[in-house]
């Protein structure tokens, strides 16, 4: 209540406060402040008396300047000083110059007549409660305080006398706290600071806020005498005018401006207000009551968003514990499925050992009977075995047949475990909001964003579905897209079974129109498949199974990969040395090893081209370009292992090299500046090699088969920068 109780002038309590027109109140002397001179002759911008709704400040202002050109006299001027409450104070003006007065809150302007401020009501009512404020609040400190002395408020421990009060504030400070926490510069230099005001020995209080415009202690609470008329000083008000809507005497009504208005009994008026007063007070106690029962709401929110947090984070914590003791279960399956082929393996071969050297132990002991025949010098004794022994050697050398002498199994283990889609979708494993997306009518051709198109087909290859088993999911366009060799597809179940879906199956063709077949089996309604041909044209389809069965395959979407790849280098397979810039276009290397760094796309069908752009080249050193292996050795130079296929090159000249084997040497070399190309042809299974746009030696490899990764090694004498998405040049002939 302490705001409504004070100046909005000087900021203090209110001190003998007068009643303006707009039924603001300011304190006497404030109003004598704020009063300024007006010409003579001029019209005020809103008469006491004027009902008009108020006026904006700015036009007010304009309204009551005069030019000194047009009138010949000048308008007021401002003084530079405000009051602590930030409203422009006015020295005092000669009383016999027309005067106004505008109101500090609704700026309101009101001319003043010969009664000067004396024409405004005294607000005793005001008055009265200001001095019942004063009172309690010097009591409540009287009873709280324990010494005469009034303490530091800010003090921590031991607080020592107070200094000074800040009005506005309310607040008393020693000398250090005050220049500590209310400094006397900034927004806090309006604020006025006065003596803090001792109690008397007596017991009672001074008011710490009162002191601007009372200038004293306030006498004690005593019967206020009746308020009496402004016309007519000796008058008590008996009436209330109605139209003027104002207490008035008797005089008023017999020889004053209110002869001829509606007015009413005081007392009537007085109980009619204050009822209306109390129905007001009881809607706003209604808004009262429902804004503290809306904090609660907001306190008991606090905690139940703590609990339902901990709740979640657990729930989180059980799903990945799951994901990973199913991989845990998973890896044991394909452990046990690697050791039956070890086990398969290891048996071949040792019968295979054990066949060959009982064979060669036969044959070895025969050759050496033969040898041993061959000594002899009795050629009738030799004739009489040497048919059979011919037969027997002839006989032998026929087991010896083509494969008997090679192995039934390889060392390799023809089994290829793919973990890339599975690796993306962990990294796409976010949550998602639950909200129900509207379905939009189904397009005959969609085209995706970036380099890939998707389409719906009209016509359904699944088939009619049973009562209990899901029924057909619905694939949402807005969400399936290509991009590169990776297309992602979304989907939704539009009429829920009565039985729990337990999953989704979802199936690719091969690109060429052949068999489809398993991508993904899983709860996700959204799925990323990576490692696609480029330039194919895919055929895709869902369904979903419960315990019951499997329900209907979606319609099918067509979903068609980029022409021409765009890629980067790779900053998760790279090594540790290798330095990525230009949203990882750009690769150089901290050590003066070879380094090696992949791109981020995969080849296995048609063919490709792109190029390096050399940005540093210095001390002559061995880049390598070419393609690799995902699993390629990255700490030597690329081509070193048998997972690598590259060209390095220096200034002068060039080799070949997989498997560490350097081939075909070649004049010409690189500087800063040169292009490096690199042409991929797995449709005849080639890699080619171009410098500056001309092939650079023969054909560097053939018989390329498989999936490759485009793939540079370097040092840090030497800085590149990859140019993907190149269909291959006119004038190099794949």
């Amino acid at each position: 209540m302490e705001e409504e109780l004070k100046c909005p002038v000087c900021g203090s309590l209110f001190k003998e406060p007068l009643l303006l027109p707009c039924s603001h109140n300011v304190c006497l002397s404030c109003a004598r402040n704020i009063t300024v001179q007006t010409p003579e002759g001029e019209t005020p911008v809103q008469s006491r008396t004027s009902a008009s709704s108020d006026y904006d400040y700015l036009d007010m202002d304009k309204m009551s300047l005069y030019s000194e050109t047009d009138s010949g006299y000048g308008s007021y001027t401002p003084c530079q000083l405000k009051s602590p409450n930030g409203v422009r104070v006015f020295p005092p003006v000669n009383p016999h110059r027309h005067c106004s007065l505008t109101c500090p809150l609704c700026h309101r302007s009101v001319s003043l007549d010969e009664r000067g401020l004396r024409g405004f009501p005294r607000n005793r009512l005001l008055e009265a409660i200001v001095a019942r404020y004063q009172q309690s609040r010097a009591g409540s400190a009287s009873a709280s305080s324990s010494s005469n002395a009034v303490k530091c408020q800010l003090c921590d421990r031991n607080p020592v006398d107070a200094a000074v009060m800040c009005e506005q504030c309310d607040v008393f400070y020693c000398n250090a706290c005050q220049q500590r926490c209310h400094p006397s510069r900034g927004p806090l230099a309006k604020h006025r600071l006065v003596p803090p005001r001792v109690k008397p020995a007596g017991g009672g209080a001074a008011s710490g806020g009162a002191s601007g415009c009372s200038g004293g202690q306030q006498p004690p609470a005593t019967a206020r005498k009746p308020a009496t008329c402004v016309d007519h000083e000796a008058e008590n008000f008996g009436m209330y005018c109605y139209s003027c809507k104002c207490p008035v005497c008797m005089k008023c009504l017999d020889e004053g401006k209110h002869a001829k208005h509606d007015v009413k009994p005081l007392a009537v008026m007085w109980k009619q207000h204050k009822c209306q007063l109390s129905q007001a007070l009881n809607g706003v106690s209604d808004k009262a009551k429902d804004a503290k029962e809306f904090l609660v709401q907001l306190k008991n929110m606090l905690q139940q968003i703590q609990e339902n947090g901990v709740e979640f984070e657990a729930c989180v914590v059980a799903q990945c514990d799951s994901l990973i003791e199913a991989l845990t279960r998973q890896k044991v399956k394909l452990l046990t499925k690697v050791n039956k082929e070890k086990e398969y393996k290891l048996k071949v071969v040792r019968d295979q050992i054990t066949h060959c050297t009982m064979k060669l132990r036969q044959t070895t002991g025969m050759m050496e009977y033969c040898l041993e025949v061959l000594k002899e010098n009795d050629p009738s004794g030799f004739l009489q075995i040497s048919d059979a022994l011919i037969k027997r050697v002839t006989s032998s050398q026929d087991q010896w047949v083509k494969g008997a002498l090679e192995p039934k199994v390889g060392p390799e283990f023809d089994l290829t475990l793919t973990t890339d889609s599975l690796l993306q979708t962990i990294l796409l494993l976010d949550f998602c909001q639950g909200k129900d997306v509207q379905e939009i009518p189904l397009l005959k051709k969609m085209q995706a964003s970036g380099s890939g198109e998707a389409e719906m087909e009209t016509e359904n290859e699944g088939v009619d579905s049973g009562p209990s088993v899901p029924a057909a999911p619905l694939l949402q366009l807005e969400k399936c897209c290509t991009r590169n060799n990776s297309a992602t597809l979304a989907w939704r179940v539009v009429a829920p079974s009565a039985n729990l879906i337990e999953g989704y199956i979802l199936e690719l063709d091969d690109g060429n129109g052949g068999q489809y077949r398993e991508v993904y089996v899983g709860k996700e309604t959204v799925c990323t498949v990576d490692g696609l041909h480029f330039n194919s044209s895919y055929n895709a389809r869902v369904k979903a199974y419960n315990a019951i069965g499997v329900g209907p395959y979606s319609k099918t979407v067509v979903l068609k990969t980029s022409d021409v790849a765009w890629f980067t280098f790779d900053p998760t397979t790279a090594h540790r040395d290798i330095v990525l810039s230009n949203e990882n276009q750009t690769v150089s290397c901290n050590s003066y090893d070879d380094r090696v760094v992949l791109g981020t796309a995969a080849f296995s069908k048609g063919t490709h081209y792109w190029e390096i752009s050399i940005d540093r080249y210095d001390n002559h050193p061995d880049p390598a370009f070419g393609v690799a292996r995902i699993n390629t050795m990255k700490d030597m130079m690329l081509g070193k292992d048998d997972k690598a296929w590259a060209m390095y090159v220096d200034n002068n000249r060039s080799w070949f090299m997989h498997n560490n084997s350097h081939t075909n040497r070649a004049e010409g070399g690189i500087t800063k500046g040169a292009t490096v190309g690199v042409l991929l042809d797995l449709t005849k299974h080639t890699l080619t090699f171009y410098i500056n746009k001309e092939q650079h030696g023969p054909t560097a490899f053939e018989s390329m088969e498989g999936v490759f990764v485009p793939a540079v090694s370097l040092n840090r004498n030497v800085q590149v920068t990859l140019l993907t998405g190149l269909e291959v040049p006119k004038n190099i002939k794949p």
